[in-house]
């Protein structure tokens, strides 16, 4: 009988350790899956604001910023569900002031920039941050989309700005590549560049025939192209002609022999 109580006592243990170490092993993988999920909501917010702070290098829309404030208030929403203390507050402080910005910009939507006005910044350090900002925005965009959180007129409207500002800055960025070039003297380099933007900007006006840009754009890459053939023409030697009297004495020399 005590040999038998022994035993169920000691299986007993065994089955209490078994369980705490499982409430242990719970307890520990949600833990972890709660910080993974603070990390990556983190890193949303993060990249928003990266995004946010250099849409004034673009003309941005009303709609696009709603977008873009409104990822980070539900990233903020999900970490005040995961943390707590201190943390939460500072979050729910956050939350309190994207939320004041979605209200005021909801409420007086401005009109929409035009793109016509865009001008590409000189410094290249600006030039690839805003080349990297728009490729985000598209990004976000998308994915937001994807989740139902865009219209889908909206979607539309937004890409479509954002992919005509992306040709913009392209072929700005050829154009700008093919001068400095052509300063160098790098001619053959320079008609490529301004070869490929002349094909880029006939493909875009075959879509969009009456887009002002595009019909400015042609106009100023012909005028750059016609400048380089100039410049190429005008750098090549003269060759030089043989005088007469040597010209007919190389002629003599190797004309077939007559047989007398």
């Amino acid at each position: 009988m005590t040999f038998t109580l022994v035993l169920l006592l000691i299986g007993a243990l065994l089955l209490l350790i078994i369980g705490i170490s499982l409430i242990q092993q719970q307890k520990e993988r949600a833990e972890a899956e709660r910080r993974t999920e603070i990390a990556r909501q983190r890193a949303i917010i993060d990249e928003t604001e990266s995004v946010l702070s250099n849409t004034g290098m673009v003309p941005c829309s009303s709609h696009i910023i709603l977008v873009l404030y409104k990822r980070i208030n539900d990233a903020l929403e999900i970490s005040i569900q995961q943390t707590t203390g201190q943390v939460q507050g500072e979050y729910q402080r956050r939350l309190g002031d994207v939320q004041t910005q979605i209200n005021a910009l909801t409420a007086n939507a401005g009109p929409v920039p035009p793109i016509e006005n865009f001008r590409l910044p000189d410094n290249d350090k600006q030039v690839l941050a805003l080349v990297k900002t728009l490729k985000m925005l598209k990004a976000i965009l998308r994915a937001e989309h994807n989740k139902g959180k865009v219209p889908p007129n909206i979607f539309a409207e937004e890409e479509k700005r954002i992919d005509s500002l992306q040709l913009r800055i392209n072929v700005d960025s050829m154009l700008s590549r093919a001068r400095s070039a052509a300063t160098m003297k790098q001619y053959g380099s320079s008609k490529q560049m301004v070869t490929k933007a002349l094909a880029t900007l006939h493909a875009i006006k075959a879509l969009t025939p009456n887009d002002p840009f595009i019909a400015r754009k042609v106009d100023e890459a012909k005028q750059l192209l016609d400048e380089i053939m100039g410049a190429q023409t005008s750098s090549q030697p003269n060759v030089q002609t043989k005088p007469k009297g040597e010209e007919d004495d190389l002629d003599m020399l190797f004309q077939p022999k007559k047989k007398w």
